[in-house]
């Protein structure tokens, strides 16, 4: 069972799929590589290339279940379960306040809520934003952190979060090196420092930005261990279910020592190498 927490298959409702034509497409990538589940997490309260994307739960829970109708008459062997990716906007503390129904978990287990940040700055919020969540008794799953300039050049600030208790998501391809040798730097660094609980795709199309989950775990499995490639599996099917999972002990990152997040990873180096 493999499950894919993050991704843009639903269509029409962000900068995914654009018609029912791809989504049928990006499905058959998923099940070709090996995905069976996949939770589908369409942007929310985002702004994208001028484009403001805002889709509550009640139209994400009627696409999911379009697309499980369309995947089921074209035979194909995906189930599409609903999620949202919440971004971390200037009025959500209002939302939290007084709309909490639009903070839809994934799979609506009312349980793990998948939270993306700007990618060129980093909220002053941001704590306080995801602590209330955590009071609110949401798990918050922080995506894709490599892609935040500023987390990049202070990786305390993820270790400090997943003490707290927050869990973090990487996109697989970061780790494989599709996303730049930058980002893959970062997230090996993550890696090394058992600062990741879950790799997802984030796909969006399928000739870019694809289904590469199985890659990134194959990645994992020849240069870290299959231990740690199975972990990453199990949790995912956690998030799914909605259900708690043992966190590993994250490796202290000393300040002083942050900026070699910045600098090649030594498997990053090896695989420059071979090219």
């Amino acid at each position: 069972m493999i499950v894919d927490i993050h991704n843009h298959i639903l269509p029409g409702l962000d900068d995914g799929p654009e018609n029912w034509e791809e989504t049928i497409l990006l499905a058959k990538q998923a099940v070709d590589s090996g995905i069976n589940h996949v939770i589908a997490t369409p942007h929310h309260k985002h702004i994208h290339k001028h484009h403001f994307y805002e889709n509550d739960h009640s139209m994400i829970l009627t696409m999911a279940e379009s697309v499980n109708q369309l995947l089921k008459e074209h035979e194909i062997p995906l189930n599409v379960y609903p999620g949202i990716e919440f971004h971390l906007h200037e009025n959500i503390r209002n939302d939290i306040e007084n709309n909490l129904e639009h903070f839809l978990t994934l799979n609506k287990t009312g349980k793990y809520l998948l939270m993306e940040l700007p990618c060129s700055y980093y909220p002053t919020q941001t704590e306080e934003v995801l602590y209330e969540l955590q009071k609110k008794g949401f798990v918050p799953i922080l995506a894709h952190p490599e892609r935040n300039k500023i987390l990049r050049k202070n990786p305390s600030k993820i270790y400090d979060m997943v003490q707290r208790g927050i869990l973090v998501q990487i996109t697989a391809g970061s780790i494989t090196g599709t996303h730049g040798r930058r980002l893959k730097n970062f997230s090996l660094h993550l890696l090394d420092h058992e600062l990741v609980h879950f790799v997802a795709s984030d796909a969006h199309h399928y000739t870019r930005r694809k289904f590469e989950l199985i890659n990134s775990y194959e990645y994992i499995e020849n240069n870290y261990s299959s231990n740690y490639r199975k972990y990453l599996e199990a949790n995912a099917i956690h998030a799914l279910k909605g259900t708690d999972f043992k966190i590993n002990n994250p490796k202290f990152i000393e300040k002083r020592w942050q900026y070699f997040f910045l600098y090649n990873h030594p498997l990053n180096q090896v695989s420059s190498q071979k090219v």
